[in-house]
C-alpha cells in the first residue's frame, strides 16, 4: 500500500512523534461534535483514498480511509450490497476511517450488528510512524487479541486507520414499515415480547406515543410478519424517508434536540439493556433498537443521568452538548482504564494522536 500520499503522511507522524506535536486526524469532519473537543495540527487522511478491491461474491470490501462513505455505498448499491449496520452520515463528506473511527450504526444495529462486527481487516498507521496490518479479507480469520475490531469507537487515540476491509451484505429482498400507537412502556414491552420471536424485524423506533418497526427480509416472511404484527402499514416513500432521517439524524426528534442543544440542554446516547423499564428521566425521549438505545435530550444533571442509566444495567454517553466538561463518556472502572491506557502506550506511546477525544490522559 505504499505510495506518495501514505508517505507523506507517515512523514507528518514521524516528526509530530519527533516533536511531540499533538495530531487532530480528521476525514471528512462530520463527527468533529462527538467526542472530546478535538485539538492539534490537523492530520488529513482524505489523499488516502479509493476502494483497494470488492468482491460481491465473497461479500468483501477494501477502502483505504478517506474514500467518501458515500462513494463506497454507491459502489455497494450497483451489486445489491450494503453497509448492514447503516453508519449514520450526519452530512456529506464522511469517510471510512471516520465511519469506523467512531463506531456509530443506526437503526438496523440490533438485527445486523455493529461496526465492529463487520470489520474484517485494518491497516493502522502507529504513534511510531510504522504501518501496522491486523485481520484480513475472509469472514473467519483472527486468533487471539483482534486489534482490527477494537479500532472500532476508539476516537483515533491508537493511531490513524489507513485502509479498512469490511463485510458487506445483500440489501433486503422487500422492507415493510408497521406503526403501532403506545406508551413507552408498553412499546417496550412489546418489542421485548417481539425480540423472543422469529420475526424479520430489522429496526424499531418509539418517540412520543408512537411505535415504528421495519420489517425486512424475504417477501414470505415479512408478508406473514406482518399478517401476525397488526398495526397500521406506512407508505413505502414516507418509511423511506423516516429511517433515513433517524439513521442520519435529521428527522424531527434530532432537529428539535438540535434546538434544546443550543439552548443549553444536552442530548444523551443512553445504552441499557433492552428489557430496562422506562427510566423516567425529565426530557423528551426517543427509544432504537428494541430498547436497547435511548436518546435523551434534557437539562438534568449529567449525575443524574448517569446514575439512571447505571441503576438500570447500562450507561450514558453526553452525545452533544455545548458544555462537555462533565466527560463525554462514561467513567471507567479502574481495571478497564488499565487496559485503555496500556493500550495507547502500546500503540501510540508519545500520546500524539487525537489525545483527550475519548477520555482524558488517553
Amino acid at each position: 500500500m505504499a505510495d506518495a500520499a501514505l508517505e507523506t503522511i507517515v512523514d507528518r507522524v514521524r516528526a509530530a512523534r519527533a516533536d511531540k506535536t499533538p495530531l487532530d486526524i480528521q476525514g471528512g469532519g462530520t463527527k468533529a461534535f462527538y467526542g472530546a473537543p478535538p485539538h492539534g495540527a490537523p492530520l488529513d487522511m482524505r489523499g488516502l483514498a479509493g476502494i483497494s478491491s470488492y468482491e460481491p461474491s465473497e461479500l468483501v470490501v477494501t477502502a483505504r480511509a478517506g474514500t467518501p462513505l458515500a462513494e463506497l455505498e454507491a459502489v455497494l448499491e450497483a451489486k445489491g450490497q450494503c453497509l448492514a449496520f447503516e453508519p449514520p452520515r450526519f452530512a456529506a463528506g464522511g469517510t471510512v476511517g471516520g465511519m469506523v473511527a467512531a463506531g456509530l450504526a443506526g437503526p438496523a444495529r440490533a438485527a445486523a450488528g455493529g461496526v465492529r462486527d463487520h470489520v474484517l481487516g485494518a491497516t493502522l498507521l502507529n504513534g511510531r510512524g510504522e504501518v501496522l496490518s491486523f485481520g484480513g479479507q475472509v469472514i473467519k480469520n483472527v486468533a487471539g487479541y483482534d486489534v482490527s475490531r477494537v479500532l472500532a469507537g476508539s476516537l483515533g487515540i491508537l493511531g490513524a486507520i489507513c485502509e479498512v476491509s469490511l463485510k458487506v451484505l445483500p440489501r433486503a429482498a422487500t422492507t415493510r414499515t408497521l406503526r403501532f400507537e403506545l406508551d413507552e412502556g408498553a412499546a417496550l414491552q412489546r418489542v421485548a415480547e417481539w425480540g423472543g420471536q422469529p420475526l424479520p424485524i430489522s429496526a424499531s423506533a418509539w418517540w412520543r406515543g408512537m411505535l415504528v418497526v421495519r420489517l425486512a427480509g424475504a417477501e414470505a416472511a415479512v408478508h406473514a410478519a406482518r399478517l401476525r404484527l397488526g398495526g397500521e402499514a406506512v407508505e413505502p416513500t414516507l418509511a423511506e424517508a423516516f429511517w433515513t432521517g433517524l439513521r442520519d439524524q435529521t428527522d424531527e426528534f434530532f432537529a428539535t434536540a438540535s434546538q434544546a442543544v443550543g439552548g443549553g440542554a444536552s442530548l444523551w446516547r443512553l445504552a441499557l439493556p433492552q428489557t430496562a423499564a422506562a427510566l423516567g428521566l425529565a426530557g423528551d425521549t426517543l427509544v432504537e433498537w428494541g430498547g436497547a438505545q435511548r436518546w435523551l435530550v434534557s437539562e438534568a444533571p449529567a449525575r443524574q443521568v448517569r446514575d439512571a442509566a447505571a441503576r438500570a444495567g447500562g450507561h450514558a454517553t453526553l452525545f452533544r452538548a455545548q458544555d462537555k466538561s462533565a466527560g463525554v463518556f462514561a467513567p471507567l472502572a479502574p481495571p478497564l482504564a488499565r487496559i485503555h491506557q496500556e493500550l495507547k502506550r502500546a500503540f501510540d506511546p508519545e500520546g500524539i494522536f487525537n489525545p483527550g477525544r475519548l477520555y482524558p490522559g488517553l
